[in-house]
């Protein structure tokens, strides 16, 4: 099938156009960015996702996978539109639709000049009513063709975890597919795509599909604030959470997941912006929306408690050098959107510490934030050897050798994601951690 990626070149965008060229589709990866297409020509990703790489050199030799800036002739091209563009969270936490707006005005007029029927799946994160109020009318105004008639309308949500994207497309066993058709032709069209895959397949209407990805995502979120409160409450009373976890996962309506993780708190591009603007949305309602509300509390707090444990740690920090293991919000990815790095490091330099990072793939991230602000490591080892303490925030496998702590000048491990065996280190290694009984 020939399909178009608006947006080709983001998260999502890259990751389906990427995926469906690979399984034999002829896809055109467009945004309006050169500098970004260019990149892609040369076979170098725009995102960091392991495999990926490889699957994109593989496409672009076999001519299946096409970067592009022309939107409007990649939308004549296609007989499936894709529309995945990012749905930022503005100030007041709504989504800004504008990018939403833009691609619809452009397929619009693309279609105004080809009258062959295409099918427009918007797969970006959009509250419900957004595809049926917003991107319909625009498109039907610019192109003069009726939708439902003269084009077909999905919404189809996304359900990538970062630095695991590529399989949780390719085998979303575990999350399903969900098609929100406008009619049985547009759904049908979908179906065609996704038939192969080994997955429960879904079709609803499409405000369905919109509030299905808002409600999976509050869900989870709520799962981890749940579990971090749960982790501050048994630190209080000299419990260690994780004896209690073992204790909850036994229990079937219950069961065990990742979700149950007591940390620093959940970051990245979906959880934090879609309950915000979940919650925005529940204000036009008139429903309170206790759960949401304080399932951000707990997390906007969450990451100052790795401060305070540090600060208890050294009784001082103004002037300590304090190394910070792990940027990125999550591990197998260089993103750090909302990542409670962020808010430790800016909490520990406003405490007059001086901060030494380091990440396996987010430094260049951390610097566009940062920049001279704080030191960064080229290694694990060089960001711990004159540490007077460290504080894992991000769980990357390597930061898990007990043996790495060795080097420290200092030697206080506060553990953010609770990767550690308190029991493993040399008998000199202060160690405390989310959730831990001391």
């Amino acid at each position: 099938m020939r399909i178009t990626v608006v947006g080709g070149t983001g998260y999502v965008g890259l990751t389906v156009a990427v995926c469906l060229a690979a399984q034999g589709h002829t896809v055109y990866a467009v945004d309006i960015r050169d500098d970004k297409v260019q990149q892609l020509k040369a076979g170098i990703p725009t995102i960091y996702e392991d495999a990926l790489t490889d699957l994109l050199k593989d496409t672009l030799r076999r001519h299946v996978f096409i970067p592009s800036t022309d939107v409007q002739g990649a939308v004549k091209h296609a007989e499936v539109v894709f529309v995945c563009v990012g749905t930022p969270s503005r100030h007041d936490g709504r989504m800004d639709l504008s990018q939403i707006q833009g691609a619809s005005e452009d397929i619009g007029l693309a279609l105004k000049e080809d009258d062959d029927y295409r099918v427009v799946v918007v797969k970006s994160t959009v509250l419900p009513g957004t595809t049926e109020n917003l991107v319909m009318p625009t498109i039907e105004r610019l192109s003069g063709k009726t939708a439902g008639v003269d084009f077909g309308v999905c919404m189809n949500p996304e359900f990538l975890r970062e630095g695991q994207a590529l399989n949780d497309f390719l085998y979303p066993k575990d999350t399903g597919i969900v098609i929100g058709e406008l009619d049985e032709r547009s759904g049908d069209v979908l179906f065609d795509i996704y038939k192969e895959f080994d997955a429960e397949i879904l079709r609803t209407p499409i405000r369905v599909a919109e509030m299905v990805k808002y409600a999976r995502n509050a869900y989870l979120a709520k799962d981890i604030s749940f579990a971090n409160e749960m982790a501050n409450i048994c630190q209080g009373l000299g419990i260690d959470y994780l004896d209690v976890k073992k204790g909850m996962e036994m229990d079937s309506r219950i069961g065990r997941g990742r979700f149950l993780n007591a940390g620093a708190g959940f970051g990245g591009s979906c959880f934090p912006k879609d309950v915000r603007a979940l919650l925005a949305q529940t204000a036009e309602l008139g429903v309170d929306p206790m759960m949401l509300r304080a399932t951000l509390g707990v997390n906007d707090m969450q990451p100052y408690r790795l401060v305070e444990m540090t600060k208890r740690g050294l009784g001082e920090i103004d002037g300590k050098q304090i190394t910070i293991l792990g940027l990125s919000f999550k591990p197998g990815t260089d993103d750090m959107r909302e990542a409670p790095a962020i808010k430790i490091i800016h909490s520990l330099l406003a405490e007059g510490a001086k901060v030494m990072a380091y990440d396996p793939k987010a430094v260049d991230n951390a610097r566009k934030i940062f920049g001279d602000r704080i030191q960064y490591a080229g290694s694990s080892k060089e960001a711990l050897t004159h540490a007077d303490a460290c504080v894992i925030v991000t769980e990357w496998s390597e930061f898990s050798d007990p043996q790495l702590y060795d080097h420290m000048a200092g030697k206080l491990v506060v553990d953010g994601r609770r990767i550690l065996n308190p029991n493993a280190f040399s008998s000199d290694v202060r160690y405390t951690g989310v959730g831990w009984r001391f």
